[in-house]
């Protein structure tokens, strides 16, 4: 017990900060356009599904390197950590290049999927231009400080985001309203600070790896891929990409569901997502530090005590999920009273907060077991087909027809495209009890040589 609290505090409660601080930039950025005004805050929320999409694909990545980046170094195997650590960068670049482009020479394109108002249209594409290298910047970032939280870097990671997302707050007030002599940029404004923190965000991680004595980033196993890492990678990693992949689009599919119900429930549904991004920090930090935790005692081999860990970050899980949604529902008349949105944008924000407070158990208890618990033991077809499910069987299909056929109000149709994590819940637990993620990954029947820690 004493080494699962100890564990709690040095991995997951900074990784939970971590988060916290990445969440709080989109929340800075929401605040500060809020009062440029409210298409602005509009049109940056749309232009924003690009990063959500690209963060997927990065999550699948992370999640991916971490299942079996977590499991060598709980075996001692340093240099199947380096292998897998370059595959996964060269992949993670290309990918992240591809988002790179669309953003520099399609931004009016990507906005018509979203929006058909033409001020928003025209506020997006300025900030996706701008912000467009960015996008390359945070799939390098992203991989590098997962390799660092795997290797008992998690409180140098906290303190790297930290530092990088005061450097954008400030940025965001300097650019946006053009304080110190510089020109107002409003949105424009807001991707450059993103820019300059990413690209300051990476030069650190690169000078922290070099430094580390520990896990590196070699070029010559980025030109040599191991072949058998790069399969287990792939095979463990495509399930949890597909999960992203369909959890995303649905989730997409949600903002262009809310994007044509009028600019009124775009600004309440936007900051209503960022007021939800914040308080489920714990839930990420819980389900990628429990990933670490598990994924540890399987490579190392001791599957009973993996078994007891898992149990113990369930039962934080559900504690957890009460108190976000209580906190949730303290912190939004302070919200209220804060920002700049029309009567009707604040009633829908009211109510749309209250609704999501009330599924938050949920929420933590899916987030833990899906993307933590189970993928730390290779069991990563069950999101996949989960989320395949609940929300293109179920929330997606139904809140078309609540908002397009039925014509319902507003908060009705929010209601129904949040009950996904509702309904998946049952499924989750029952797959938790059956323990097809106790498992070890590592590999048996391969040379490698070894290195110690």
């Amino acid at each position: 017990m004493k080494d699962f609290n100890r564990k709690l505090l040095t991995l997951i409660l900074p990784i939970t900060f971590q988060q916290f601080m990445l969440a709080l930039v989109s929340a800075s950025d929401a605040m500060m356009l809020g009062i440029v005004s409210q298409d602005a805050l509009s049109a940056v929320s749309l232009a924003g599904q690009l990063t959500f999409v690209e963060n997927l694909f990065l999550a699948a990545m992370s999640i991916g390197l971490s299942m079996l980046a977590a499991q060598y170094w709980g075996k001692r195997d340093k240099n199947s950590m380096e292998d897998i650590f370059a595959y996964v960068m060269k992949l993670t670049f290309l990918i992240s290049f591809v988002f790179f482009g669309v953003s520099l020479f399609f931004p009016e394109r990507l906005m018509k999927i979203f929006t058909s108002d033409y001020a928003l249209i025209n506020h997006g594409v300025g900030y996706l231009r701008t912000v467009s290298l960015s996008f390359l910047l945070a799939g390098i970032s992203q991989i590098y400080l997962t390799i660092l939280k795997n290797t008992g870097k998690a409180v140098v990671v906290m303190a790297v985001s930290t530092f990088c997302v005061i450097v954008n707050i400030v940025l965001n007030a300097v650019f946006i309203f053009g304080l110190f002599g510089m020109p107002r940029m409003e949105v424009e404004g807001a991707a450059l600070a993103t820019v300059i923190s990413w690209a300051l965000e990476v030069a650190m991680c690169i000078v922290i790896t070099h430094n580390s004595g520990r896990v590196k980033l070699r070029l010559n196993k980025i030109l040599n891929i191991n072949k058998v890492l790069r399969s287990d990678f792939l095979k463990y990693t495509m399930p949890i990409l597909g999960n992203q992949i369909v959890w995303g689009l649905g989730f997409t599919m949600y903002s262009v569901i809310m994007g044509h119900l009028g600019t009124d429930a775009v600004a309440a549904n936007s900051i209503a997502n960022i007021v939800k991004n914040l308080v489920v920090c714990f839930c990420i930090g819980l389900s990628n530090g429990g990933a670490i935790i598990v994924g540890n005692e399987l490579g190392a081999g001791r599957l009973e005590r993996a078994k007891l860990y898992g149990h113990k970050l369930t039962n934080v899980a559900i504690i957890y999920g009460i108190i976000a949604g209580i906190i949730m529902i303290l912190i939004s008349p302070i919200i209220l009273n804060n920002i700049s949105l029309s009567d009707t944008s604040k009633n829908y924000l009211k109510w749309m907060i209250i609704i999501c407070s009330l599924y938050m158990v949920a929420k933590s208890v899916n987030t833990t077991l899906i993307a933590g618990i189970f993928c730390a033991g290779g069991d990563s077809k069950f999101g996949f087909i989960c989320d395949s499910i609940t929300m293109w069987c179920f929330s997606v299909p139904l809140g078309f027809i609540a908002a397009f056929v039925l014509n319902l109000p507003v908060l009705a149709v929010f209601s129904i495209i949040n009950l996904d994590e509702v309904v998946k819940l049952p499924a989750t637990f029952r797959n938790y009890k059956k323990y097809n993620w106790v498992n070890d990954l590592t590999i048996k029947d391969v040379e490698y040589n070894k290195s110690t820690l």
